[in-house]
C-alpha cells in the first residue's frame, strides 16, 4: 500500500511539474527562467513520453557514443556543466553517494553528465571533472547543436547568462534534475538532491530495477 501510495504522490507530482511549466511557457517562458538552483525550472515535459533518452555525443574518453550504447542499462542523467559553482558539484557528489549504496548492483546503472557547456567542456575536461565526484560517472560532451538536441530529448532547459564575476563572463543556467530512464531508454522518474537521503534514492531506485514498485 505505501508503495503504491508513492508511486500515485509520484505521478501526482511530475503532473504538477507539466502543468506549471505549461503555464510558464504560455506566459512568456524565459522570463521566468532566470535562475540557478533551487528557483531553476522544473522538466520542460508535455507529458512523460515525450522524455527520451536519444543522443550523439562524445564521452570523456573521446569516444562517440549513443543511446544505443546504453541499452540494458539504467541510466541517471544530469545536465549541468564543469564551472558550475553550486548546483553541479552539490549534485554530482550526492550522485556518487547514491551510486556508492547500489554495491554490485551499479553495473546495471549508466550515470550520465551531460554538459550544457560544450565550448568549455571538452572531453579532458570533462574526464578530470567527472573522476573527482565517481570512478563510475561518465562526461558527455559534442558540439553546441548536439548538446541542444539531447537536452531536447530530456526536456532540459538551459540558457547561457552574462555574469562578470564568473570565468569567462558567463554562467549556464539550467534545470538540476537527474532523470531516471529504463533500460530500453524511456522515462521513468525525475530525482533531484536535496528531495531525499542518498540512501533514500538509491533504495528506490533498487526498488525500480528489481521490479518492486
Amino acid at each position: 500500500m505505501t508503495s503504491t501510495i508513492t508511486t500515485r504522490h509520484r505521478r501526482i507530482r511530475i503532473s504538477l511539474w507539466i502543468f506549471v511549466t505549461s503555464i510558464m511557457l504560455a506566459l512568456g517562458g524565459a522570463y521566468f527562467f532566470r535562475a540557478i538552483g533551487d528557483r531553476e525550472p522544473p522538466p520542460e515535459t508535455r507529458g512523460e513520453a515525450a522524455i527520451r533518452s536519444d543522443f550523439s555525443l562524445i564521452d570523456h574518453n573521446g569516444k562517440r557514443v549513443t543511446e544505443a550504447d546504453f541499452l540494458g542499462r539504467w541510466q541517471l542523467v544530469f545536465f549541468g556543466f564543469t564551472y558550475c559553482p553550486d548546483v553541479c558539484p552539490t549534485t554530482l557528489a550526492y550522485l556518487g553517494n547514491v551510486l556508492d549504496q547500489f554495491g554490485g548492483e551499479v553495473e546495471r546503472v549508466a550515470p550520465i553528465f551531460i554538459t550544457v557547456d560544450p565550448s568549455r567542456d571538452t572531453p579532458q575536461v570533462m574526464a578530470d571533472y567527472v573522476q573527482a565526484f565517481h570512478p563510475k560517472l561518465i562526461g558527455l560532451t559534442g558540439s553546441e547543436a548536439e548538446v541542444a538536441a539531447a537536452a531536447q530529448s530530456f526536456r532540459v532547459y538551459y540558457e547561457k547568462m552574462e555574469e562578470g564575476t564568473a570565468p569567462d563572463g558567463y554562467l549556464m543556467a539550467h534545470s538540476g534534475h537527474m532523470y531516471l530512464m529504463t533500460p530500453e531508454g524511456r522515462f521513468e522518474d525525475v530525482f533531484r538532491e536535496g528531495d531525499q537521503s542518498a540512501q533514500e534514492m538509491a533504495a528506490d531506485v533498487l526498488a525500480r530495477m528489481n521490479g518492486k514498485q
